[in-house]
């Protein structure tokens, strides 16, 4: 079994632009290329989120049930 060889990041990008480019065509690969990607939420909106519909007691109960445990 021989090694296995990783492309570099740059060699990555062509070989997958021109496949892309190749399969869809030069518009479409524009198009795709193009499409923006959701963007996640700040670690701090998901946590006060997260806080604003939590029921603190019930929570509370099962953390220090778990550690009597």
């Amino acid at each position: 079994m021989k090694p296995a060889r990783y492309l570099t990041e740059n060699e990555l990008v062509k070989t997958a632009v021109s496949t892309l480019a190749k399969q869809l065509g030069p518009v479409e690969t524009q198009r795709f290329l193009s499409i923006p990607t959701a963007r996640k939420a700040d670690a701090v909106q998901r946590h006060r989120a997260w806080q604003a519909h939590l029921d603190k007691t019930a929570f509370l109960n099962q953390v220090f049930k778990a550690k009597s445990q």
